[in-house]
């Protein structure tokens, strides 16, 4: 007959491991922990600690507040909006976007120089040109597929 093996289980003292660890945390961890302090302090300066203090104190309020307009057609709406908004700008490329708005800016700095308007044959000349025809060309496309979405929905 076979003897048993005598088992006995080790125990664990999971509060000594926390209390060691904690303790040697500054020594590995100094520069996150100053970072931390630094981003406490900044948050203590402009006031976010106590407005996150009273939004935790009166969460309840909130939440009943926001299902109260959530539930109410206008606040489906919005959220389903906020929903495509979100959509459409992850179809984004945002280095098209980056060159839209530098265009953008150097056209505004262009439009501040201007003295006197352009004449008649200016813009005609501008419109014609190139790159103007290809910036026509995309928001013809957009208003057409505008349009084509507005038609499909009445």
């Amino acid at each position: 007959m076979a003897i048993p093996i005598a088992f006995k289980p080790v125990t664990v003292d999971f509060n000594a491991d926390s209390v060691r660890r904690l303790e040697k945390a500054p020594g590995e961890h100094a520069e996150a922990l100053l970072q931390a302090y630094d981003v406490l302090e900044a948050a203590h300066k402009e006031g976010l600690l106590d407005l996150l203090h009273g939004a935790i104190s009166s969460r309840d309020t909130i939440i009943t507040t926001l299902s109260k307009y959530a539930a109410q057609p206008e606040g489906v709406a919005g959220i389903r909006n906020l929903l495509t908004a979100a959509k459409i700008l992850t179809e984004l490329d945002p280095e098209v976007l980056d060159r839209i708005s530098k265009a953008m800016s150097s056209a505004t700095e262009e439009h501040k120089k201007e003295q006197t308007p352009p004449s008649l044959w200016q813009l005609f000349r501008w419109a014609t040109s190139e790159d103007s025809r290809r910036g026509l060309s995309f928001l013809t496309m957009a208003l057409s597929g505008l349009g084509r979405s507005l038609k499909n929905q009445t």
